[in-house]
């Protein structure tokens, strides 16, 4: 499976211990997780803003990311449909162009949409309860 996880759950899995950080060990063991440039970008600046970790901490991690994760080269489709928030329409349209099969986000913005086309939109609880299922 595709997987396209969104900033959110990227800086919860890096900063804390927990399902996000679950969820992100299953991704890199068992399926293939899509990065794009707008997602180093504002993982970078989350990191580096709100987080406050230190720079040379930083590069290492979004070097981790680049090397083992596909990243989308394409440009960003426009999402068919309309999006709450104008800043998801970027991370959205990537998972899109990407070809994701899910869309992993904590965004409540993002969530409602519930699926987009052929991507799936999930919580990370929703993530793991889809691939833990018996026979998924």
């Amino acid at each position: 499976m595709r997987v396209f996880l969104d900033t959110n759950v990227l800086v919860a899995a890096f900063a804390t211990r927990g399902l996000c950080a679950d969820v992100f060990r299953l991704v890199l063991a068992e399926h293939e997780l899509l990065v794009s440039p707008a997602l180093i970008e504002e993982f970078t600046r989350t990191l580096r803003k709100k987080i406050h970790v230190p720079d040379p901490m930083v590069r290492e991690v979004v070097a981790f990311l680049r090397a083992v994760g596909s990243t989308v080269e394409v440009a960003p489709k426009q999402p068919p449909i309309a999006v709450r928030d104008p800043d998801d329409v970027v991370i959205l349209g990537e998972a899109l162009s990407g070809g994701a099969d899910v869309l992993v986000t904590g965004d409540k913005d993002l969530l409602v949409l519930v699926q987009v086309g052929a991507l799936r939109i999930l919580d990370p609880r929703g993530f793991w309860e889809l691939v833990r299922r018996p026979g998924a």
